[in-house]
C-alpha cells in the first residue's frame, strides 16, 4: 500500500492558513533536526528554517507553509492525496526537505532551506530573510509539475480609481459612475491594442476586484478597486504614471507598493542543472510562465543570482476544495532535486 512520507503528512496534518503557521512552523523545525540538519530554528519573522553544511558557497531553497483557508481532510485515495497545501505548496516544501536531507552536502557549500510565514498575505517571512542570506542560486517552491521549470512570474500592482462629484438629475449629465465606468472602458481599450498578438506572459491582465457608490445627498463617489497583472515589459510605476495616470476625469491612488514581473534565465546553470536531472529521472523537461506571483519576485531581483521556482503538483488545483498531490509526482521531484544538488557540485 502507498504511504504518505512521512515529511508530507506532518505538514499536511497541521493545517495553517495564512497567520496561523506556528504549529507547522514548529512541527518542521522538529522534522528537519530529527533528519539530521545541522541546524534548524524558527527565525525572528516566524519562518522555519534548516540549514545542512557550512561553507562559503549557499542555495537556498525557499517554500511557504502557510496556505489559504479552507481545510480539506488528508487522505489518501489511490495514489493521490488530499489536503490543504498538498499543491500550494506544502508539497514543494516537503520535497525541498527530504531531498536534501537525503544528500551530503560537500565541504564548500552550505544549503539553506526555509518555510516562509504569510507568502499567501503580504510576504512578511520572505520580505525578512532578503538581507540574511546572499544565496548563489535559489529555487523557490511553487508547483510546477514534477518535469517543469517555472521561469516566469508576472507582475501585480493594485489600485484605485474614484470619481467624485456633485449630484445631478439623471437627465442632465453624467453621473460619477458614468465618469468611472467610461474611464475604465477607455483602459481596456488601450490593453486591448498592447495585447494584441501578445502570449498570456506578454499582457497586461487588469480585474475589478471591488465596486462602490456613495453619496452624501450633495455628492456622488464611485470607486472601483483594480488588480493588473503585468508583463516584464510593464514596470508597477509605469503602470500607474503612464497607464492609470493618463485617464480622464478620475483619481488614481495606489493600494499597495507593486511587485515587478520576474523572468528567469533559461540558459543559466542552475536551469541546465534542472534539464538534465528531469531527463536522468526519465522525464522530458518543459518550462512554464505563469500569471501570478510569487517570492521569487521579490528575493531574486535582490539576491541577483540564477533562480527557478519548482515542484510537484498540478497548479489548476491551487486554493480549490479538490486540492491534491500525485506521490509518484513527489517521488519523482524529490529525485530531480537530489539530481540538481549532485549536478551542481553541492552534493556528493
Amino acid at each position: 500500500m502507498t504511504e504518505i512520507p512521512e515529511t508530507l503528512l506532518g505538514l499536511l496534518s497541521k493545517y495553517s492558513p495564512t497567520g496561523s503557521e506556528s504549529a507547522a512552523v514548529e512541527w518542521l523545525v522538529k522534522r528537519m533536526s530529527a533528519l539530521q540538519f545541522d541546524q534548524s530554528f524558527i527565525d525572528e519573522a516566524g519562518n522555519s528554517v534548516g540549514i545542512k553544511g557550512s561553507g562559503n558557497k549557499q542555495i537556498v531553497f525557499l517554500g511557504h507553509i502557510d496556505t489559504v483557508k479552507g481545510e480539506i481532510p488528508v487522505r489518501l485515495e489511490d495514489d493521490c492525496v488530499y489536503g490543504r497545501g498538498s499543491v500550494d505548496a506544502k508539497g514543494s516544501l516537503s520535497a525541498f526537505v527530504d531531498s536534501v536531507a537525503a544528500v551530503s552536502v560537500l565541504p564548500e557549500w552550505q544549503v539553506v532551506v526555509i518555510g516562509a510565514v504569510d507568502e499567501e498575505g503580504n510576504s512578511k517571512g520572505a520580505r525578512y530573510i532578503i538581507d540574511y542570506y546572499h544565496p548563489r542560486m535559489a529555487i523557490i517552491g511553487e508547483p510546477s509539475q514534477w518535469n517543469r521549470v517555472t521561469l516566469g512570474y508576472k507582475g501585480s500592482q493594485p489600485a484605485m480609481i474614484t470619481n467624485r462629484q456633485s449630484l445631478t438629475h439623471s437627465s442632465q449629465g453624467r453621473s460619477a459612475n458614468d465618469v468611472l465606468l467610461g474611464a475604465w472602458q477607455e483602459l481596456l481599450q488601450h490593453v486591448k491594442a498592447f495585447n494584441q498578438g501578445k502570449t498570456m506572459f506578454e499582457q497586461i491582465i487588469p480585474t475589478v476586484l471591488e465596486m462602490a457608490c456613495t453619496t452624501d445627498g450633495f455628492e456622488m463617489q464611485a470607486m472601483i478597486k483594480t488588480g493588473t497583472r503585468l508583463p516584464v515589459s510593464i514596470s508597477p510605476q509605469v503602470w500607474m504614471e503612464e497607464w492609470l495616470g493618463a485617464l480622464p476625469d478620475v483619481k488614481i491612488s495606489m493600494l499597495s507598493t507593486g511587485i515587478p514581473a520576474f523572468q528567469a534565465d533559461k540558459n543559466s546553470a542552475l536551469t541546465r542543472a534542472f534539464l538534465g536531472a528531469i531527463r536522468s529521472a526519465g522525464g522530458k523537461p518543459g518550462f512554464v510562465n505563469k500569471s501570478g506571483t510569487s517570492d521569487i519576485n521579490l528575493v531574486a531581483p535582490i539576491w541577483r543570482c540564477p533562480a527557478v521556482a519548482y515542484g510537484p503538483g498540478d497548479s489548476n488545483l491551487d486554493h480549490t476544495p479538490n486540492e491534491h498531490l500525485s506521490l509518484s509526482d513527489y517521488d519523482h521531484s524529490v529525485q530531480v532535486l537530489m539530481a540538481v544538488l549532485k549536478i551542481l557540485g553541492i552534493s556528493s
